[in-house]
């Protein structure tokens, strides 16, 4: 897969919420970046490390997570295709936590040179990236509430919806199905409760006829009682470029 080919799913992401000029996107086009290729679990940087490169998923899941010194792992955030999770690394030069493949994935990695050049001499895209790490910090603190307030049945509905708008964008919905490669356990890890209190929001919602979970699959049976239940509100996706 080429470059430009690469950078497809990320300029179909910025497109949806930010405004970005041909030239900027042909730019973008031009980064260098080079494939590398990670299987299920396997970590993509580890915290502690000094990466020289930013890392865009091109194909696959990914989270950010963080381990306690007991072993306790917190899932922060779930990565899709067309996402740059580590742009902070151009600024902050120690990871301070990891970043892992969830699935079978392509990662594309651009230089740090690169991407201090095109910020440089393209203003614009710089206030694009500025703009995406700032949603990225909307979704943060979107996932403290969740996570802090939220009950059981809420808290995974929330997830669901959240993680389908953002799908959407990115063509990666189809109907009222798309992909969720996600065990109960990491689920647990996202939502900070137990893999049994997982299956048992599972069962719940599949028996209230609300989703249905099949091989890292997810459903949605009826729409109107999901957004009921997830207390969802979009404003903090920013998912449009006058938000």
């Amino acid at each position: 897969m080429d470059s430009e080919r690469a950078s497809d799913t990320l300029i179909t992401r910025l497109r949806a919420t930010a405004a970005l000029a041909e030239d900027d996107i042909r730019a973008i086009q031009s980064l260098p970046i080079a494939n590398k290729r990670f299987r299920p679990n396997e970590p993509i940087i580890h915290d502690g490390d000094r990466p020289s490169e930013c890392c865009l998923i091109v194909q696959g899941f990914c989270i950010r997570a963080k381990t306690t010194s007991l072993g306790k792992r917190q899932i922060l955030s779930i990565h899709l295709p067309g996402e740059i999770p580590d742009l902070q690394s151009l600024h902050l030069h120690i990871m301070d936590h990891d970043l892992i493949a969830v699935s079978d994935c392509t990662i594309g990695t651009i230089g740090h040179a690169a991407m201090r050049r095109i910020i440089r001499q393209r203003p614009d895209v710089g206030d694009v990236f500025w703009r995406d790490t700032l949603v990225q910090a909307a979704l943060f603190r979107e996932w403290i509430v969740n996570v802090g307030q939220r009950p059981g049945p809420s808290r995974l509905a929330h997830l669901i919806v959240e993680l389908r708008e953002r799908l959407k964008v990115i063509g990666r919905v189809q109907g009222a199905r798309f992909e969720m490669p996600f065990t109960q356990e990491l689920l647990g890890e996202a939502l900070g409760i137990t893999p049994i209190h997982v299956n048992r929001l599972v069962k719940q919602l599949r028996e209230e006829n609300v989703l249905e979970f099949h091989r890292g699959y997810v459903t949605v049976i009826d729409e109107d009682k999901l957004i009921k239940l997830a207390d969802f509100d979009h404003l903090y996706l920013h998912q449009s470029p006058a938000l």
